[in-house]
C-alpha cells in the first residue's frame, strides 16, 4: 500500500482533490462539491442553461476549489467569451437545451465520482489484478520508464474536469507538463469566424462527451514512457552511438508506400506514429490543427496523457494503447472539419485495451542543415528507435534461441555467420548471448521477420508517414529512410508509409524496392545516408536523397559492404 500512496503523492498536486492525513481517501473541497452537486441536478436547480452562465459556473467552481488565484492564472474573460460563443451561437438551440439539460448534469455527476474512481483504481493496482503488474496513477517523470493503466470511465471523469477547467496550473511548467484545462481552447474561438478549425476541434470534444453520457465505455488505456538510457544498464538497450548503426547486420524490413489513405484508418496490426511535439499533444488544446492535434481530437482519451506526462527528452518516446476513436473528420489545418460519429470496432487485447497502438515521437523542429549532420541523424534515428523498440521481442528471440541452441541448431542472420560487434553487445546486455568453446557469440536473429513474429505471438509493424516534415521543416526523404532504419533495427516485421500525396515522395516505392532487391542491411543503408548527408553539407550535391541514390546505384552497390565494415 505504501508504494501506491507514493504514486498518489506524485500526482495529487496536479489534481483538484484533497487527501486527509496520510490516508488514500480523496475528497472534493466542500465548496466545490456543493457547486458540482448543484450542476448535477440540472438547470432547474443550478440555473445554468446558457454558455455565459456555464462560464460563470466554471469560474465559481475554480474559486471554490481554491484555483482562482492559481499564480495569477484565473479563468480569463476570453475563455468565458469562448464558452458563451460556442453554446449560445455556434451550437443549435436544440443541442444547447440537450447539453444543459442532460450532458452538463451527467458530467458533473461523473466529476463528483472522481474520488471514488481513483480510490478504486489504486485498490485494483494494490491488488495487482490478474498479476499484470498494474501500477497506480502517477506522474511519469522524464528519464523514468514506466506504464500506467487507466479505465476509460476514469479517463472520462478526468476529461470532464478538464472541460470544467478544474486542474491546478501552478508548477506544471516546472515539471515540463503541457496545458490540460480547456479554457485556452475555448478562448481561441475568438474572434468569431476567423478560427473555424478551432470550432471544429471543440465539436469533436463535445461529441465525445455526448457519447460517454449515452454509454460509458468500459475498456482500459495504457500510457507508457519509453526510455533508451544514456548510461549502460543491465538488461537494457542503451542510447545507440554511430557505430551501432554503421555496423548493424540486421536486414531491412519490408517497406510498402501508400500514396493515399491515413495512418489512423490502417487495418493492420501496426504501431501508429504520432508526429508529436516534445510536449505531448502539441497545440491540441491551443491553436494547432495538424497531424498530432487532429489525432487528439478524434481520440480524445489521448489528452489525458498531457495531465501526467512531462515533455520528452531526445532519448524518450510515449506509447499509448487502447484509446477509442469517436469522430469522423475531413481536412487538415484550416480545412479541418468534424464529420460526425465514428463507431470504433477495434478488437480488445488481454488487458481490455483496444488494439490501437499510438507512439508519440518528436522530431527536430526547423532542423535545416542540422538534419544532415551526423549528430542530427543520430538524434532522429534514435528517437524513432526508442519509439519502435519492443523489448519483449528481444526476450522472445532469446527464448527461441535458447531452445534451438540446446538442440545444436543456431540461427544465422541472412545466412551469414558474421555479426557486428554492436549486435553482439546487444545480445550480451539482454542476456541473450551464448558462448561456445571458440569464444564466438551467436545471436538470436531470425531471417524471416514474419516467422519471427509468429513465434513471438506478435506481428506488429509500423504505420507512419512524413514525420517531422511539414510545419517542422524536415526533409521527407531523409525522414522516411530514418524511420525505415529504426523499424528494421527494432525487428518490426514491416513499415507502411503514408505519403499523403507528397510529390517529393513519388519515387519512394522505386527506391525501397531497389534497396530490398539488393539485400542491404541497416548498416549499409545508414552508411549511404551518412555519405549523402556529408556531400549535401559540403556542397558536393544539391540533389534530394532518392535522386542522388538511384542514378549511381550500380556503381555504389559494389562498395556498400566495404563502406559498412
Amino acid at each position: 500500500m505504501e508504494e501506491k500512496r507514493e504514486d498518489l503523492a506524485s500526482i495529487l498536486p496536479y489534481l483538484p482533490l484533497i487527501r486527509r492525513s496520510s490516508s488514500s481517501l480523496l475528497f472534493w473541497p466542500p465548496k466545490a462539491q456543493s457547486s458540482l452537486k448543484a450542476l448535477s441536478l440540472g438547470p432547474d436547480i443550478s440555473r445554468v442553461d446558457s454558455g455565459d452562465l456555464l462560464a460563470d459556473a466554471i469560474a465559481d467552481l475554480r474559486h471554490s476549489s481554491g484555483l482562482s488565484s492559481d499564480h495569477g492564472r484565473s479563468f480569463s474573460s476570453r475563455a468565458a467569451d469562448g464558452y458563451a460563443l460556442f453554446f449560445n451561437e455556434l451550437m443549435s438551440r436544440a443541442d444547447s437545451r440537450m447539453w444543459f439539460g442532460d450532458v452538463i448534469p451527467t458530467l458533473a455527476r461523473l466529476v463528483l465520482r472522481l474520488p471514488s474512481l481513483l480510490v478504486e483504481h489504486y485498490r485494483n493496482a494494490d491488488n495487482d489484478i490478474n498479476g499484470r503488474g498494474i501500477t497506480g496513477f502517477r506522474l511519469l517523470n522524464q528519464q523514468e520508464p514506466g506504464i500506467v493503466f487507466l479505465g476509460q470511465e476514469l479517463i472520462a471523469a478526468l476529461l470532464s474536469c478538464a472541460f470544467f477547467c478544474l486542474f491546478p496550473t501552478s508548477n506544471r511548467g516546472k515539471k515540463h507538463l503541457p496545458t490540460i484545462n480547456f479554457d485556452q481552447l475555448f478562448a481561441s474561438l475568438h474572434p468569431k469566424g476567423n478560427n473555424s478549425q478551432q470550432e471544429q476541434k471543440v465539436k469533436c470534444l463535445i461529441h465525445y462527451f455526448e457519447r460517454i453520457c449515452q454509454c460509458m465505455p468500459t475498456g482500459v488505456v495504457s500510457f507508457e514512457r519509453k526510455v533508451l538510457p544514456f548510461e549502460q544498464r543491465s538488461n537494457y538497450i542503451s542510447y545507440p552511438e554511430v557505430d551501432f548503426w554503421r555496423t548493424s547486420a540486421i536486414s531491412l524490413c519490408p517497406f510498402e508506400a501508400f500514396p493515399s489513405g491515413l495512418i489512423e484508418d490502417q487495418n493492420y496490426e501496426a504501431l501508429e506514429v504520432d508526429f508529436a511535439n516534445e510536449y505531448l499533444g502539441g497545440g491540441a488544446l491551443h491553436r494547432g490543427c495538424v497531424q498530432e492535434e487532429i489525432r487528439f481530437m478524434i481520440n480524445p482519451e489521448l489528452i489525458i496523457g498531457m495531465l501526467f506526462m512531462p515533455s520528452m527528452r531526445k532519448n524518450e518516446a510515449i506509447e499509448i494503447v487502447g484509446v477509442e476513436r469517436f469522430s469522423h473528420y475531413m481536412g487538415y489545418g484550416s480545412s479541418f472539419r468534424f464529420m460526425g460519429d465514428y463507431l470504433d470496432k477495434k478488437q480488445l487485447d488481454s488487458f481490455g485495451r483496444r488494439k490501437t497502438r499510438i507512439i508519440a515521437i518528436d522530431a527536430l523542429y526547423s532542423p535545416r542543415r542540422r538534419q544532415y549532420e551526423v549528430e542530427g541523424l543520430i538524434r532522429e534515428v534514435n528517437k524513432a528507435y526508442c519509439g519502435f523498440f519492443y523489448r519483449s521481442k528481444y526476450q522472445c528471440c532469446q527464448k527461441n534461441f535458447q531452445e534451438t541452441s540446446s538442440s545444436g541448431t543456431h540461427f544465422r542472420h541472412n545466412g551469414s555467420e558474421a555479426f557486428s560487434e554492436t549486435d553482439r553487445n546487444i545480445a550480451i546486455k539482454d542476456g541473450s548471448s551464448s558462448r561456445h568453446g571458440n569464444g564466438d557469440i551467436s545471436l538470436p536473429f531470425i531471417e524471416d521477420y514474419h516467422t519471427n513474429y509468429e513465434i513471438c505471438h506478435e506481428n506488429i509493424g509500423i504505420a507512419t508517414g512524413n514525420w517531422g516534415c511539414g510545419a517542422f521543416g524536415g526533409d521527407p526523404e531523409i525522414k522516411s529512410i530514418i524511420q525505415w532504419l529504426a523499424a528494421s533495427q527494432a525487428l518490426r516485421p514491416f513499415i507502411h508509409y503514408y505519403t499523403f500525396g507528397e510529390a517529393s515522395m513519388q519515387r519512394m516505392e522505386e527506391v525501397t524496392r531497389w534497396i530490398l532487391l539488393h539485400g542491404w542491411t541497416v548498416g549499409d543503408l545508414w552508411s549511404m545516408l551518412v555519405e549523402y548527408s556529408s556531400q549535401r553539407l559540403n556542397g558536393n550535391s544539391n540533389l534530394w536523397f532518392f535522386s542522388w541514390l538511384l542514378p549511381e546505384q550500380a556503381a555504389r552497390s559494389s562498395d556498400v559492404h566495404y563502406m559498412s565494415e
